[in-house]
Formats: structure tokens, sequence, C-alpha cells
């Protein structure tokens, strides 16, 4: 399975329109996605960004007949803001844990993040969360993060995760005392955009929103 991700920053006073296309082109999006066997598709949206986050079989590849479908749905949206990535033209991954992929996807909690780095610091995010994945090994992480993926356009974070509700626990003091530890040392690097923090910074950040879904 390829994990694909694409993202927009909405110009100012066009959320509406956006949302409005969406409505106006969701049977061709749903109709291309299943046509082509895209699956756990989703958009969300923080102030005035747009993520989208969709899975393809390995090595998909598209008909040109496929393309020009794709490109009058992205045209459709092109108005309202500018892309940071396109659909099929993918964001760098910055970090993985996809660990153990629940299939079934009826007791997840989907949890979507957005951060904007500060200038010159991708580097140091990505050699931070490398070595994360270099502690890690070749260990496969049983949960309750699944399918988790983080990317980046140069300049935002896009962070995707699905949690597994059964497995989740309330932190051990000396868990939580990691996380503390690990996002103020990121707060030197990044400034966030979702309100995933504003219970360690006491400021106040929108709210990550699903706005579509297709699996």
């Amino acid at each position: 399975m390829e994990r694909h991700s694409f993202a927009m920053k909405v110009n100012e006073g066009c959320m509406d329109g956006f949302r409005s296309t969406l409505g106006s082109v969701w049977a061709d999006v749903t109709a291309f996605l299943d046509r082509n066997g895209l699956t756990n598709f989703s958009l969300w949206t923080a102030a005035d960004l747009i993520f989208g986050y969709y899975e393809s079989a390995d090595g998909k590849e598209f008909t040109e007949e496929e393309k020009k479908a794709a490109s009058a749905i992205i045209d459709a949206f092109s108005p309202y803001g500018e892309w940071l990535s396109k659909p099929g033209s993918e964001m760098r991954l910055m970090y993985h844990n996809f660990g153990i992929v629940r299939e079934n996807k009826e007791l997840i909690r989907h949890r979507m993040f957005m951060t904007k780095l500060k200038p010159g610091c991708a580097e140091e995010y990505k050699r931070r969360h490398d070595g994360l994945i270099e502690q890690r090994g070749d260990t496969v992480d049983p949960g309750p993060d699944s399918n988790f993926s983080i990317w980046s356009d140069g300049t935002y974070i896009f962070g995707y995760n699905e949690i597994d509700t059964t497995m989740e626990k309330e932190e051990t003091p000396e868990e939580h005392a990691a996380t503390v530890e690990w996002e103020t040392r990121q707060l030197g690097i990044m400034d966030w955009i979702t309100n995933d923090c504003d219970w360690l910074t006491g400021e106040i950040h929108a709210q990550s929103r699903r706005i579509a879904w297709h699996n």
C-alpha cells in the first residue's frame, strides 16, 4: 500500500467557495476514487489550510483519461487558493510509524495536526524524527498509533494518525514528562496551527476538522 498527501492554502474569504465546490464535485471525486481503487480518502481543514490523504495499491498508474479526470477536479478548486502540493505531487514524508494498520475503522480515532516550520528548520525537524525511527528499529508498533505519517511541503507540517481507541491509556507521570520535554523542544523549530499543544502553551489555536471522507 502507498500513502499519498496533498495540501492547499486557501485565499482569505474563499473557504466557503472551496466547500461549495467540494459539494458540487463530490460525486465526481468518489467515482474517480472508486474507479481507481483509491481508499481511505479524507480532507481536513484548520485555519486557512486544507490537507488531503488517501491510499493506493503499490505502483498504481493512471490512464491518460483518468489523469484528465483528476486534472478537471483539481482545477475546480484552484480559484480558491494556492496548491502547496497537488494530488499526485507528493509532499516530503518527514516521519512514519505505520505500525499495525487497522482495516476496520469503526474503533479508530483520527487525529490530524498542522504546524508551520520556522525558517531553515526543515532538516532539523527531519533529523529529530529520523532519530525516533532509529530508536524504534525493526520493532512494529502494536498501537494505539496506527498508519501514522507526517508530511511537509517545506514550510508547513501535516500529520495524519489513526488511533485504536481500545488501546488508549492515560499517560504515566514519566510518559507525560517525556511528552512535555519533546513538545517544548519542538516549539523551538515550529509554531502550532492546530490546538494540539494548547494544553502546554496556554495559547488558543484552531481545531482540525475532517470535512470529507470516502473509503
